[in-house]
C-alpha cells in the first residue's frame, strides 16, 4: 500500500468546530498544542470552503513551525489551495485511490469508518490512519453507529492501520479507548470548547502516553 511518506502522529487529533466560545480560532490551537495536540483537522459542518481557506490562513504557519500537520476535511480544492499537510475523506466523500493518485505520497490521508465491513473493505487503501467514528456517543454525530470499546478492540484484532478514535472522548475515557486499540483520540469540544484548551490537552494527552506505556512490548 502506498502510504504517505511522512510519520502520522494523531496521537491526540483536534477537530475543530463551530462552538460559541470566546477565544478565537488562533487561540484555541496555539493552547491546545501547547498542551500536547498532535494534529488538527479543520471542520466547518456547514460545508463553506471559503470559511475553512480562511481559518487554515489563520493557524498554518504556526502548525508549520510546530511540526503539527494541518488535515483538511473532504475538500481536495481546499487542500491544493491553503497547501495542506494531509485531508480526511468520509465513505461518501472522493474515493481513496482517486485522491492518492492526485496528491501523491507526501499527503496524509485518513478516512472515517463507520462499521466492520468499511473498515474491511478498505484494508487494502492507501490511507495513513482510519478515523474510528463513533466510538461512543456524539453530539455531533448523535445519531451515528457506535463501536465502543469491544468493537473497537475487534477492530485493533483485524488491522494494522493507525487507528484514531473519534466520538465521546473525554479526558475520563481516553485511558481506556487507548487501552481497546486505539493509536490516538479525536476530540472536538472535549478541547476546543474548553475553558482552558492547553490544560484539557496536557490531561488529556497525559492519560493517552499512561495507557500506551503499559502496552506490551514488541
Amino acid at each position: 500500500m502506498l502510504m504517505s511518506e511522512r510519520k502520522f502522529d494523531g496521537s491526540l487529533y483536534l477537530v475543530t468546530n463551530e462552538y460559541d466560545v470566546d477565544r478565537s480560532l488562533e487561540e484555541i490551537v496555539e493552547e491546545a498544542v501547547a498542551g500536547g495536540v498532535t494534529a488538527v483537522q479543520l471542520r466547518d459542518r456547514a460545508d463553506h470552503k471559503e470559511h475553512i481557506v480562511e481559518n487554515a490562513k489563520k493557524i498554518q504557519k504556526f502548525l508549520r513551525r510546530n511540526g503539527v500537520p494541518l488535515i483538511i476535511n473532504n475538500f481536495l480544492d481546499v487542500f491544493k489551495e491553503v497547501g495542506a499537510d494531509g485531508i480526511h475523506l468520509g465513505q461518501r466523500d472522493k474515493k481513496v485511490t482517486e485522491v492518492r493518485k492526485v496528491l501523491g505520497s507526501h499527503a496524509i490521508i485518513g478516512l472515517s469508518v463507520e462499521t466492520m465491513a468499511q473498515a474491511i473493505a478498505a484494508e487494502d487503501l492507501p490511507v495513513d490512519y482510519f478515523g474510528v467514528s463513533n466510538i461512543f456517543g456524539s453530539r455531533t454525530k448523535p445519531n451515528a453507529n457506535l463501536w465502543g470499546k469491544t468493537g473497537l478492540a475487534e477492530l485493533r484484532n483485524r488491522t494494522d492501520h493507525y487507528l484514531v478514535a473519534i466520538g465521546g472522548v473525554k479526558q475520563h475515557n481516553a485511558r481506556e479507548i487507548i487501552e481497546a486499540g486505539a493509536d490516538g483520540v479525536a476530540v472536538v469540544s472535549a478541547i476546543y470548547a474548553a475553558a482552558d484548551p492547553r490544560l484539557a490537552a496536557l490531561k488529556m494527552r497525559a492519560e493517552i502516553e499512561a495507557a500506551k506505556n503499559l502496552r506490551p512490548r514488541a
